[in-house]
């Protein structure tokens, strides 16, 4: 058996192996099948626990008693693929891998020997690792230690191999008719990878009483606006001009006993007919010649303040772009029945005034959700809904298609 180094490879000696990874701590462990382009064809190349097999290659659960493994059968994998990367990250969320660095065993499948070994050295702030390929090289298979590492965790790997994770359906499960109770928000030490913190909201000001349900469109003429769902507000006060940039706050905190959340907002951009502009989120900050501005991925929803801001330019969004939705997803896949406080709110940019503010309510087990959307009018005015719609995605590119039918 070879114990490998980072850049070592050997060819193979069997035509079906496994990669297992191995940590003191739980690892989800998936594979991807590239092209000579390093990426992949479609999320079908994508092979983890949700989606457990793919041409040629397979997830295979170790059942929290053995590592998992991704099984390679080189005979079967397509001719365009040149490579697979067999990737891990710890299942806790925000976990580094920091004094648990995973190993990597490249066994026989078929009888189990090993034929070679690899444990990544000195491993920091990394939350995803790429561990081992197995890639073709003039007809011969070969497996090649590499242990590049991603401090955006799932993310970051997703990015570079062009994978957006789709989640599966979900099972008919009661859902509580009230979110589970909130325990006090306990600070946080400041992460590395997160960009930096956005400064906690200051004290909001007195607040309008919230319109009745089904009060229809109402302005800001007397004070911030508390918006219930499905509620418009004309971002108007007394005939003042138009406001020219504003800054979305979007924020929760994990549900009470709760692990981190990891939870992403976006903003995708439509023009009159409902087609699909650009989307503006963590893998790409900035859309619209700069007049839309993302300020980063947060990877615990912990601490006070808002958790990701999107600041828009209105006086610079072009003519074509008539309407914005404003969505949060959670790519490692924890439902927002497990997320407290989730609100969005308003701000002018200008002043750092508090204009709107939704909270959500009524979580349900989904993994995206359309928290509201800014719709231009022929007058040049902007207009606000408090949206509120779950939707089954983990990915910004899976809200294209829900969010352009809500407008």
């Amino acid at each position: 058996m070879t114990a490998m180094t980072p850049g070592s490879n050997i060819p193979l000696s069997a035509a079906r192996v496994a990669v297992d990874v191995a940590a003191p701590v739980r690892l989800d462990v998936s594979g991807l099948l590239l092209t000579a382009d390093g990426k992949v064809r479609s999320d079908d190349d994508f092979i983890f626990y949700n989606q457990p097999s793919g041409p040629g290659v397979t997830y295979r659960s170790g059942g929290g008693s053995a590592p998992d493994a991704i099984v390679v059968d080189t005979a079967a994998v397509p001719p365009g693929i040149e490579k697979i990367v067999v990737t891990a990250s710890p299942d806790a969320a925000g976990q580094t891998f920091q004094g648990i660095e995973p190993t990597a065993t490249v066994r026989n499948a078929d009888d189990g020997s090993a034929l070679a070994t690899f444990t990544p050295p000195q491993l920091g702030a990394e939350t995803a690792l790429v561990v081992i390929e197995v890639y073709r090289r003039n007809g011969v298979w070969k497996a090649r230690a590499v242990g590049q590492g991603y401090a955006n965790g799932l993310a970051g790997i997703a990015t570079d191999f062009g994978v957006s994770v789709e989640e599966p359906a979900a099972p008919a499960t009661p859902v509580p008719a009230t979110p589970a109770p909130v325990a006090p928000p306990v600070a946080a030490p400041v992460d590395p990878r997160i960009a930096p913190p956005v400064p906690a909201a200051p004290p909001a000001p007195p607040a309008a009483p919230a319109a009745p349900a089904g009060a229809g469109k109402i302005n800001l003429d007397k004070g911030r606006v508390n918006l219930q769902k499905n509620q418009t507000v004309s971002l108007v006060k007394g005939g003042a001009p138009l406001l020219s940039r504003v800054r979305m706050g979007l924020g929760w905190e994990p549900a009470f006993r709760g692990k981190d959340i990891d939870l992403d907002a976006s903003v995708i951009a439509y023009g009159p007919n409902r087609n699909h502009l650009d989307s503006c989120y963590f893998g790409k900050l900035t859309i619209l010649n700069g007049a839309i501005k993302h300020s980063g991925d947060n990877l615990t929803g912990e601490g006070a303040g808002d958790d990701e801001t999107i600041v828009v330019d209105l006086g610079r969004i072009p003519a074509e772009a008539t309407g914005l939705v404003f969505t949060v997803n959670s790519f490692t896949g924890q439902k927002f029945n497990e997320v407290a406080k989730a609100y969005c709110r308003l701000i002018d940019d200008a002043s750092g005034e508090e204009l709107v503010r939704f909270d959500l309510t009524g979580a349900e087990p989904q993994t995206g959700v359309m928290m509201a959307k800014l719709i231009k009018q022929f007058t040049g005015e902007w207009e606000m809904t408090a949206m509120g719609e779950f939707v089954k995605s983990r990915t910004v590119r899976g809200m294209v298609k829900p969010a352009a039918k809500s407008l």
